[in-house]
């Protein structure tokens, strides 16, 4: 039997939201076979973070973008900057000239589990009329992607459905609370998309507001927390840690001579068993530290000392 009252519910807490939810249209210049300038466009989406016209998308939205065009709730369209943008997670921050403007609600993304309801809502292929809302469940969390350019750890995955366009819009909660930001999906797979948790979204907006950059502590890794069933898989010879997947040349990792393939099971003597607790030793030290990183490699045990760099 439908409970009409709690749909109601959320129908009314999702016609608020999407008052948050921004379309957003960028150009850039690129140049065709004769070395001729052409202007090449695109769109995705965002959602109002402060009243006062902050705005978060995915880094990949805006990049490399001459002009940002933002079109409001009310079909408002107004000009946006780029504050700064984490391409490490796939964030930028945008400002608008605006005030007093509908902000979203946040919730807590340490909270999410899997199963829960979500709604992903965004603007798909540039449609008028409105945000699209879609509805689904958390499927996974901690997931990691490849990308063409980089990899992606700590996300959430969901079968709500995420299309081009939907890009940087919320993915929100039962009550209208933004829990992660729609990033990517796998194409040609039915109901596989993900986001990035508000909590790691805002780490990054925080470092924006406050330094002027995304610069964060970074060792040039990429990385799955290893289960049991990983750890058969690849005869780890451990059963927890971060498997690396992939190291980025030139990085801190390089340097250090770690692999892919390597197991990191401590930083400076701390253990440490899955990629968010990774991440959270790196981010506690500062860009510049010297840190040693415990590794299994086979059946071998050593720790190597690095020096972190502030991200790309």
């Amino acid at each position: 039997m439908i409970n009409t009252s709690s749909e109601d519910e959320i129908l009314n807490v999702l016609e608020s939201v999407n008052k948050s939810v921004v379309h957003i249209n960028t150009v850039r210049v690129v140049r065709d076979y004769y070395n001729r300038r052409m202007p090449l466009k695109g769109s995705g989406s965002g959602f109002i973070l402060e009243a006062d016209g902050h705005i978060v998308t995915n880094a990949h939205v805006v990049r490399q973008a001459g002009k940002i065009g933002v079109v409001l709730w009310d079909n408002k369209p107004v000009e946006g900057v780029i504050l700064g943008s984490c391409s490490s997670i796939d964030i930028a921050l945008v400002k608008i000239d605006a005030d007093d403007l509908p902000a979203a609600q946040l919730g807590d993304s340490d909270e999410i589990r899997v199963g829960q309801s979500v709604y992903a809502i965004g603007n798909p292929f540039g449609l008028v009329g409105g945000p699209t809302v879609t509805r689904g469940v958390i499927s996974a969390l901690d997931r990691s992607i490849q990308s063409r350019e980089a990899s992606f750890t700590g996300l959430v995955q969901t079968d709500a459905s995420i299309n081009p366009g939907n890009s940087g819009g919320p993915l929100v909660d039962t009550k209208g609370r933004v829990i992660a930001i729609n990033t990517a999906v796998i194409p040609y797979a039915q109901g596989i998309g993900f986001a990035i948790p508000i909590n790691t979204v805002m780490e990054c907006v925080e470092r924006i507001k406050t330094h002027g950059t995304a610069t964060s502590p970074w060792i040039g890794i990429y990385g799955v927390t290893v289960t049991p069933q990983v750890a058969s898989y690849y005869n780890l010879g451990v059963q927890s840690g971060v498997l690396i997947t992939n190291v980025v040349p030139g990085s801190p990792a390089q340097k250090a001579s770690i692999a892919s393939g390597d197991v990191i099971i401590a930083v400076d003597e701390t253990p440490v068993s899955t990629t968010q607790e990774l991440k959270a030793e790196i981010d506690r030290r500062s860009v510049g530290d010297l840190a040693g990183f415990t590794l299994a490699r086979g059946s071998q045990r050593g720790t190597v000392e690095l020096r972190i760099e502030g991200s790309p």
